[in-house]
């Protein structure tokens, strides 16, 4: 995936959050594991998008 499909995703993860704290706060909670997933998947973005930052500086560096 690009950056920009990342990215997307990023902000699609987090309005996942979100909507499960608004269902939380309401007491309509479909899937209590959905909360924890969206975390996870929101970690390994920006790893992924900071090894991509890292990587691009070391090339332009040397």
């Amino acid at each position: 995936m690009n950056s920009d499909a990342l990215l997307k995703m990023l902000a699609d993860k987090r309005d996942d959050i979100m909507n499960f704290r608004l269902q939380l706060a309401t007491g309509v909670v479909d899937n209590c594991r959905r909360a924890r997933e969206a975390r996870r998947d929101i970690a390994r973005i920006k790893t992924i998008l900071r090894e991509r930052e890292i990587f691009a500086a070391k090339g332009t560096s040397e």
